[in-house]
């Protein structure tokens, strides 16, 4: 049997069924259904009568006859309603969907084992949507005591598709198993971790007899998850590391040195004075740089960044400084352009609103060398854009690109040119493991001289009067104020109401002459953006009304207060990119989270987190636990970290040894080319054809 076959010749699955399958769990193939585990496992050895039935029991089983079933209410409100008796009483299924088919499946002098969560209403227990199976089948039993639950959906559930039938179908592949699992894994390391085989694993965890064989299966398969994505990401970056060579930036010349002497807007703290080092470390050894350099806001990294960049000039190469938005770009722009002011280095700045005659201009000036930097978005890697000689790429908040697009930047040299990606969202350990184990990783942890911690409060909407007395006494003492508001889908016309409806409040309560004020959108043209920002720089507006666009970069030393909205509909990590915007200049700063009074319990926990802590690694972690890894920030794109078994937070030890194992058995062995490491090089063959490595930078 071949494991990747597709799913639609499985007996009991067909083409319709298929479509579904894939459509809404991505199961496309033998190998995908195989890998699709439980979510949850119930002891289905134990019955409750019903007169036992408690709010304390999260899911109960009972056997006994349905009756009276019948199609109760109208429109929204229909459902199909039944009773399930036993010797004790009686309790009421309900479903909401789905009633044609439930309506005829069930007869009313057989003996059913019903199973589902109960609900209480009207202070009466009834189970919705419960899953039911003829009492008479259960002697084949398809998890011995415990059986597996599987996520499924509504339109799965109209075509069969329920967590039971899912486990149906899944039995029929088992049938097919035996012989046809090979192993991935060394016996030595089988033998050195007690580990259950492949095959065995594979059938436990979805059929296991007892929660020991249980708890071996999953132990398995996590160390196996996590072993292989590490060793895949090791041995990429050995294996780059072996074949592509990097320009070798030896000199420190005229322009890092003149810099540095009479240039540098402030001391460099210890933490990017060792991160320099690193990168220079890099920039002459020999190897294509490939390095993650992670800072918290306001830390110092676009100051590394630009040194590094000096490096490449002073060995005869350009650099160019990509960023994700125009805001950002052009914010890079006007930044280095200050820093190197008089010291003749050009500097340009290309993005899509870049005219023809001016974009014409950049394009000669980057081919024939007379541009040093190139700043820009995604403008710099269209085709035309042609590089005299790329020595250094610095990517900024690079998770806002794809791979492709960063892929790109490499064919603009005929060696791939070193490459340093940024970013002010802080990492968690486990993640950055997972997500960039193949780059280098630095990190800033401390803040310039002379910053003062930002305040940070939480206020509930009705401290609002309170809010803009405080907001009237900053502006007397010359601060402007930002006041963000969630706009989560720029093509949402209720979010960008919410907006409006605040701009317009706030003009009524800071009227001109007196006040003036500012606002900033994702709908907006680019030219009106820049116009309301530089109006916010020039210090003509004193308050700023914008969404999420001012996350990242706009760096103004005089915006001491940060308002945000709605706050609990952001993310800690959003939260803490918003906060990041003031407490740049030398004044107090503050951030003054705004919410109603309804809060979920998870929402109301990143609030006390913002108040209570500044550190954006603390902040990281608590966000990974809280949200899970799928949903942080740009991690989607990274293709592992949908992981099937494994957890980041739960596993972080198996994490870290599979990672010292991997990193072991290639120090040993690079190429896996011992007999004892044949599984390892034919497993690591596989997935490079079947997976694209998305952790990869280029």
């Amino acid at each position: 049997m071949d494991l990747d076959t597709p799913i639609e010749y499985l007996k009991g699955v067909g083409p319709k069924r298929a479509d579904l399958l894939k459509k809404e769990l991505q199961i496309y193939t033998f190998r995908d259904l195989l890998y699709y585990f439980p979510f949850r496992y119930t002891d289905r050895s134990k019955y409750f009568k019903i007169n036992e039935i408690s709010s304390d029991a999260s899911y109960v089983q009972i056997k006994g006859k349905i009756r009276n079933m019948q199609v109760v209410g109208q429109k929204r409100g229909k459902r199909l309603s039944a009773w399930l008796q036993d010797d004790t009483g009686k309790i009421e299924l309900l479903w909401f969907k789905g009633i044609r088919w439930f309506k005829d499946a069930f007869n009313e002098d057989t003996e059913y084992i019903v199973f589902g969560k109960p609900s209480l209403f009207n202070n009466r227990f009834n189970i919705p949507h419960p899953e039911i199976e003829p009492a008479s089948e259960r002697k084949d039993n398809l998890g011995n005591t415990l059986q597996g639950f599987y996520n499924t959906t509504e339109k799965l559930k109209s075509r069969g598709l329920s967590s039971r039938n899912i486990s149906k179908i899944i039995k029929t592949l088992m049938g097919k198993l035996p012989g046809n699992i090979k192993e991935n894994l060394p016996e030595y390391i089988l033998s050195m971790l007690r580990l259950t085989g492949r095959e065995e694993a594979l059938i436990n965890i979805h059929f296991p007899k007892d929660l020991d064989i249980l708890k071996k299966a999953q132990a398995r398969l996590k160390f196996e998850e996590l072993f292989f994505i590490q060793l895949r990401l090791l041995h990429h970056k050995a294996g780059r590391n072996k074949k592509v060579s990097g320009h070798v930036f030896i000199k420190i010349g005229d322009y890092v040195n003149g810099f540095y002497k009479h240039h540098l807007p402030f001391e460099l703290t210890g933490a990017q004075k060792k991160v320099i080092k690193e990168i220079r470390n890099d920039l002459g050894s020999g190897k294509q740089m490939n390095r993650l350099l992670q800072g918290d806001v306001g830390s110092g990294k676009t100051l590394v960044a630009l040194m590094s960049m000096l490096i490449a000039l002073d060995n005869g190469f350009q650099a160019c400084f990509m960023a994700p938005t125009e805001i950002l770009a052009n914010q890079h722009y006007e930044t280095l352009g200050r820093m190197l002011d008089s010291m003749g280095i050009k500097i340009r700045l290309l993005t899509g609103s870049t005219k023809a005659a001016e974009r014409k201009e950049i394009l000669s000036g980057l081919l024939n060398g007379e541009i040093h930097i190139l700043t820009g978005t995604h403008a710099l890697i269209e085709k035309p854009v042609v590089f005299k000689n790329l020595g250094l790429v610095v990517i900024d908040e690079q998770h806002r690109f794809g791979v492709a697009q960063r892929a790109r930047l490499w064919e603009k040299s005929s060696r791939p040119p070193h490459v340093l990606v940024m970013t002010a969202t802080p990492i968690p350990r486990t993640l950055a493991m997972t997500l960039y184990g193949d780059l280098d990783i630095s990190i800033i942890d401390e803040l310039p001289p002379g910053r003062k911690k930002i305040k940070t409060h939480h206020f509930y909407d009705s401290k609002r009067k309170k809010l803009f007395g405080f907001m009237r006494e900053q502006i007397k003492q010359g601060r402007q104020i930002y006041i963000v508001y969630p706009l989560i889908n720029e093509s949402s016309t209720l979010d960008l109401k919410d907006l409006m409806d605040g701009y317009e409040s706030i003009c009524r309560e800071f009227p001109l002459p007196e006040y003036a004020v500012s606002i900033v959108h994702g709908q907006m043209k680019h030219a009106d953006k820049d116009h309301e920002m530089q109006r916010f720089i020039r210090k003509e507006t004193q308050i700023m009304v914008a969404t999420t666009v001012i996350e990242v970069g706009v760096d103004i030393p005089n915006a001491s207060v940060m308002v945000i909205e709605n706050a609990e509909r952001f993310g800690l990590s959003q939260l803490h990119q918003l906060r990041g915007r003031v407490g740049r200049g030398a004044d107090q700063s503050y951030c003054i989270l705004m919410t109603g009074y309804k809060m979920t319990h998870e929402a109301r926990l990143r609030i006390e987190t913002m108040v209570q802590s500044q550190d954006g690694f603390e902040l990281a972690e608590v966000d990974l636990r809280l949200r899970g890894p799928g949903d942080l920030q740009g991690t989607q794109q990274s293709g592992i970290i949908n992981l099937k078994i494994a957890n980041l937070i739960r596993d972080e030890k198996i994490l870290k040894y599979a990672r010292s194992l991997a990193y072991e058995i290639l120090n040993k062995d690079p190429d896996l080319s011992s007999e004892n490491n044949v599984r390892l090089r034919k497993y690591l063959s596989y997935l490079n054809k079947t997976s694209p490595n998305w952790a990869s930078i280029g």
